[in-house]
């Protein structure tokens, strides 16, 4: 997933992700990767127009996202 995540964020594309917070709960988000640092990574979230940060291992998957 760390692979696929700098790829992404070297080709600047904009991602939908699918994420599985701490309470459980999956979420999401759609998003552009700033960086990945050790297990986490930070992004600009489109979802609540802020820069947050996640953590790899709760990443369930990420997709580019394609405009027509």
């Amino acid at each position: 997933m760390k692979e696929q995540l700098i790829k992404a964020m070297q080709r600047n594309q904009i991602m939908n992700m699918m994420y599985l917070v701490k309470s459980g709960e999956v979420t999401k988000r759609r998003i552009k990767i700033i960086k990945v640092v050790g297990d986490s990574f930070q992004v600009h979230c489109f979802n609540r127009q802020a820069k947050r940060t996640f953590m790899i291992d709760s990443v369930l998957a990420v997709v580019p996202v394609f405009h027509k």
